[in-house]
């Protein structure tokens, strides 16, 4: 899914650069001066707008001094400024108003000489000076409503993991407190019915006497019982997960966090221990992420092999390697789970940005 949003978003930007260049090309055409060198600028500052999302300060600077250079050269209308004024809006909107601002000036500073008496060279200036400044100020407009909605998204995500949370706790103190009470009624009764058949059972047999059948099967069913019921408490007390990582990775998705499963090697029964304990680290991992990562993209790897499993979740959020968090209480754990189990743990920040958890727990017998 988060695939076909990518390429989603990648024609959208083929089609501006396509628009963009088509508005300015066939405006260059109606002007006889035209040459293949301006139209040669006019692709090159439109085709630059295709990476505003990568690298928006490098399109700002290829659309300015192409789009200047065009200008000076051609000394065409106010539509040779739209690729410009594009760079300068999604400048803008990535924080970068100073450069943005910088370009504008650029870029008029080159449209000046354009027009044939002065009073046409201060009116297109003065209307394209308030194009620019519009282009700065719907970017940080938007910027700030982009913000806006990354933070209520955020919100909401931790709203719903807390009612998660309180919920799966409110039915654990449930389940305990349905096992306590198992525990002290039925387990004192069972207990007794079984010690009075075993000593009925051995005073009969110690005097000779055939046992009655009807006192075998009670002694049997009593210890029959008492074996479910042992078993039933230890379902009732134990810290099962209800799902798969491939569930919490729909759901995370479905929360509004762009995250991909990637499973490698040949998929095998882990114990029981070891499969809480990869739920436990991906769920960790995917809460964190929707927490502190930002709008960014995560990627949950499960890669089995013949003597362990790694389990890789990163992210090319807003980490930083110079600033490495302080572990709280979800990494404490996680690295709890791991070193019981005799894996390793390394969880911080890449040197390419973002942040990556990777585990390794072995499937010998330490796990």
């Amino acid at each position: 899914m988060s695939g076909y949003r990518v390429s989603r978003r990648r024609l959208a930007d083929v089609a501006l650069v396509i628009a963009v260049g088509a508005i300015v090309m066939s405006a260059a055409a109606f002007d006889a001066d035209t040459t293949a060198v301006d139209y040669v600028l006019i692709a090159v500052s439109s085709a630059a707008l295709a990476g505003y999302r990568e690298a928006p300060r490098a399109v700002l600077a290829v659309s300015t001094l192409s789009g200047s250079a065009y200008v000076l050269h051609a000394h065409p209308g106010l539509a040779s400024a739209l690729p410009v004024f594009g760079a300068v809006h999604t400048a803008a909107r990535a924080g970068h108003r100073g450069a943005a601002a910088a370009a504008s000036g650029v870029f008029l500073a080159a449209y000046l000489p354009t027009g044939p008496t002065t009073h046409d060279v201060v009116e297109r200036t003065a209307l394209l000076a308030g194009w620019f400044l519009c282009a700065v100020i719907t970017g940080m407009a938007d910027r700030n409503w982009q913000a806006y909605l990354r933070q209520t998204e955020q919100r909401a995500v931790e709203a719903e993991r807390t009612r998660e949370e309180a919920a799966l706790r409110r039915a654990g103190e449930e389940r305990l407190r349905i096992a306590r009470e198992l525990h002290d009624s039925l387990t004192h009764s069972i207990s007794i019915v079984k010690l009075q058949a075993g000593v009925a059972v051995h005073l009969a047999r110690k005097r000779g006497e055939e046992v009655p059948p009807a006192l075998l099967a009670i002694q049997d069913a009593s210890s029959e019982a008492m074996r479910e019921l042992r078993s039933t408490l230890e379902v009732l007390r134990s810290d099962e997960p209800t799902g798969t990582p491939a569930l919490l990775v729909e759901r995370a998705c479905a929360a509004g966090l762009a995250a991909d499963l990637k499973v490698t090697g040949e998929v095998s029964p882990v114990p029981p221990t070891l499969d809480r304990a990869v739920y436990r680290i991906v769920q960790e991992a995917l809460t964190n992420a929707a927490r502190h990562a930002g709008p960014a993209r995560v990627q949950v790897q499960l890669a089995y092999e013949t003597d362990g499993l790694t389990i890789t979740v990163t992210d090319d959020g807003t980490a930083d390697p110079s600033r490495p968090p302080t572990p709280g209480v979800g990494l404490t754990g996680m690295r709890e789970r791991v070193t019981a189990l005799a894996g390793t743990l390394h969880a911080g920040p890449r040197a390419e940005g973002g942040f990556e958890v990777r585990a390794r727990l072995p499937l010998g017998e330490a796990g």
